[in-house]
């Protein structure tokens, strides 16, 4: 099975031979690298960018009014606050325009903590997105996802936020990406460039199909009866493994829900449940203060107050300026699997 690199890897590939890309760009995006993360290796349209994350937003905004529907990386989302008034300019120009400046353009950028990546390598910018009005902001948690997530980022003439979780880019689907060879091995051999020189190398594509999840369509990972649990990017897949340990357990049948998309997002989708479960705990890795998840919670209580067994709750990353480079420090910052067993299970055994 593909990774996450890998699946966005062929989902750039199908958008350059079917969907009108001509211009994937960034810092060491090009060859010889294709990105930090190998994200965009091997792609015929990647070119490297001088080290100017206001230059790349500019550039990618041109090319979009221009009529191109490109794809522009910020190496890291760190990096990516010094350009969050051309990201305002991107989100408002369609609207602005009353419809006439479509603006099809792609920013993807990896997000959040699990590398150890100190300062400024560790952020997460789910919070600040979700207040950049007109951006579509989207951020994947299986390869499947971010396959189907990207295509329908390309497809769209709005501009989209791209947030590709960092200690996912390497974690292995469940699912074949359409098109692509069974055995992993095989894909390794057609799509990984080698170690060393690479001068001569080439990629060999599988016969990529086209598979797109409509952006602002959330999925449920688990279904369960007694709780409910709002999530995405790093940690869908950790709240996944802990709703199914607490099943094998008997300890609890936990919903977990995996948003995909930040903007527009799944209010239906997380209304049933809630209104199933009446029971509901949002868990995201971006800080407490001004959290996304503290929208929901206030959307929950105005709309489903007397739905609600239990005051809804809220797990996230520690109000703090940066997250430190010592994996202890790290740890203590942003919620990882100790706390969200904890939460979960204080979220059951509040009386209702």
């Amino acid at each position: 099975m593909a990774n996450m690199a890998q699946a966005i890897r062929m989902a750039l590939h199908y958008g350059e031979e079917n969907l009108g890309v001509k211009e994937i760009f960034g810092e060491d995006v090009g060859p010889p690298l294709g990105g930090v993360f190998t994200v965009t290796q091997g792609l015929k349209t990647a070119w490297n960018s001088p080290l100017d994350e206001r230059g790349i937003v500019g550039a990618a905004l041109g090319l979009a009014w221009a009529g191109s529907r490109p794809v522009a990386e910020i190496q890291f989302v760190d990096y990516i606050f010094n350009s969050i008034d051309l990201l305002k300019l991107c989100g408002n120009s369609l609207w602005a325009s009353g419809g006439r400046f479509k603006t099809p353009l792609v920013i993807m950028t990896p997000t959040g903590s699990g590398i150890h990546g100190s300062l400024y390598h560790s952020h997460s910018f789910d919070s600040v997105a979700t207040k950049l009005h007109g951006m579509k902001v989207v951020c994947p948690s299986t390869p499947l996802d971010a396959y189907g997530l990207m295509l329908s980022s390309i497809k769209d003439d709005n501009p989209v936020l791209y947030l590709k979780p960092k200690a996912l880019l390497r974690a292995k689907g469940q699912e074949l990406i359409p098109g692509e060879p069974a055995d992993e091995r095989t894909l390794k051999e057609m799509i990984d460039a080698p170690i060393g020189n690479r001068s001569q190398w080439k990629p060999r594509w599988p016969d990529l199909q086209d598979y797109s999840i409509p952006i602002g369509e959330a999925k449920i990972s688990r279904e369960g009866t007694q709780a409910t649990v709002v999530t995405h990017g790093r940690l869908a897949p950790i709240c996944l493994d802990v709703a199914k340990e607490m099943a094998e357990e008997g300890s609890g049948d936990v919903e977990v829900i995996d948003l995909r998309s930040l903007i527009p997002y799944d209010w239906g989708c997380v209304q049933s449940s809630i209104r199933k479960t009446g029971r509901v705990i949002f868990i995201n890795e971006e800080t407490e203060i001004t959290n996304f998840g503290e929208h929901l919670i206030r959307r929950t209580i105005d709309e489903m107050f007397y739905e609600l067994a239990v005051r809804p709750r809220l797990l996230a990353g520690k109000a703090l300026p940066g997250i430190g480079l010592s994996p202890i420090l790290e740890y203590a910052s942003v919620p990882q699997i100790a706390d969200v067993q904890r939460s979960i299970q204080e979220l059951l055994a509040e009386p209702a």
